[in-house]
């Protein structure tokens, strides 16, 4: 098997500078020494120095496409990082000024200074057009891709920081309003809801009030009707008692009568005077001497004479035990037996002690001490 002389590394890129071959990493300038491999020498690729591809290879793509992409990702997390940092102090603390080298400009220096793959010895051959085309393409897009994120990327400058800064204060100013909104609303949402339970407690509390006032005008108004209702029972009862008492006056009236028809009320019941020993014991009627004397009621005749201070007097027993004393006769018609209501018994008088003629009626009841005739009489339903 033929054996193929191997192929030089590539340069660096700092070789392929636009200002020249460097002199390397460890070259420190000047005529000093230096620790790295010494100056490099410009690379010639040559079909004599370059080794030969066998097999169907397809050519990566070239190296200044991927720098380019790696320097636009490196300038991307930059700025990303140095954003993320400003966001958390940009608002307490003074925009700080940064500055990067421009690494995706030097990419895209690099990338125009490497030959076209296509134009390498041995190399262009093993690409196909379409595929080479294809890659091309796709390898141009991503330079170009790269080109211009890297020149709108730049360096970080002032301004770019500041922009962040403030972008990131807009940011937490927003979510601070944000809360303090939603606080607001929260709080007029819990004083709504206080003002609601308020009035409904109110409204509870109202209808409490009103019921009680409802329910104390109705308990009011049953009183009044229970009392007006005992007050015509009351009235109903009274006039039934008044007719009822009517009746049996009406009826006493057919049973008991006045003594005398025609009469004149002179000297009453207990009045002093000179004549009498004691007060006056009785009622006295005056009337004419002979006036007919009559029987009040039915009873029986249980004495009748002389009887001193009463001249002539006729004593009357009622069925009750009830003694009636008709004193000052002038003559005595019955002395005994049984009368009837309005029976005549004797005549007005002036014997006895007198002054002049008429008829002294005493009641005794029981045939105990006197009373007043006249309320005696008016009860048993006597007009007098």
């Amino acid at each position: 098997m033929a054996s193929n002389k191997p192929a030089p590394e590539a340069p660096p890129a700092y070789e392929l500078d636009d200002r020249g071959a460097f002199a390397g990493p460890g070259y420190a300038g000047g005529d000093a020494e230096f620790d790295g491999d010494g100056p490099w020498e410009e690379w010639d690729p040559t079909e004599g120095s370059v080794r030969p591809v066998r097999g169907k290879h397809r050519v990566a793509k070239q190296r200044g496409g991927g720098l380019a992409r790696s320097g636009t990702v490196l300038g991307v997390g930059v700025i990303a990082a140095v954003g993320a940092g400003g966001m958390a102090s940009a608002e307490d603390r003074p925009p700080v000024p940064i500055s990067m080298p421009d690494v995706g400009g030097m990419a895209h220096d690099l990338a125009d200074s490497l030959p076209d793959a296509a134009s390498l010895p041995g190399v262009g051959a093993l690409i196909s057009d379409s595929g080479g085309h294809s890659d091309t393409s796709a390898d141009s897009a991503t330079s170009a891709a790269a080109t211009s994120a890297a020149d709108e990327s730049g360096p970080l400058s002032r301004s770019t920081a500041h922009t962040d800064a403030s972008g990131s204060g807009d940011g937490a100013g927003e979510a601070l309003r944000s809360r303090i909104l939603q606080q607001a609303d929260a709080q007029q949402g819990a004083a709504e809801e206080e003002a609601r339970e308020a009035a409904e407690g109110s409204a509870v509390k109202q209808a409490a009030v009103e019921a009680a006032a409802a329910r104390k005008t109705a308990e009011q108004a049953e009183t009044a009707k229970k009392a007006a209702e005992q007050e015509a029972k009351r009235k109903a009862e009274e006039a039934a008692r008044q007719k009822a008492e009517a009746a049996r006056l009406a009826e006493l009236a057919k049973s008991f009568l006045a003594p005398v028809s025609s009469y004149t009320l002179t000297a009453s019941f207990g009045q002093a005077g000179d004549r009498w020993a004691a007060d006056h014991t009785g009622q006295d009627f005056a009337a004419p001497t002979g006036t007919p004397v009559k029987a009040v009621h039915s009873g029986t005749i249980t004495q009748a004479g002389w009887a001193g201070s009463y001249g002539y007097r006729i004593v009357l027993t009622l069925d009750d035990g009830t003694e009636l004393w008709f004193c000052h006769l002038s003559s005595m018609v019955k002395t005994s037996g049984k009368v009837s209501t309005g029976d005549v018994i004797g005549r007005v008088g002036a014997t006895g002690n007198v002054t002049g003629p008429h008829l002294h009626l005493e009641v005794r009841p029981d045939a105990g001490s006197p009373i007043d005739p006249m309320p005696w009489l008016r009860d048993h339903g006597v007009n007098v």
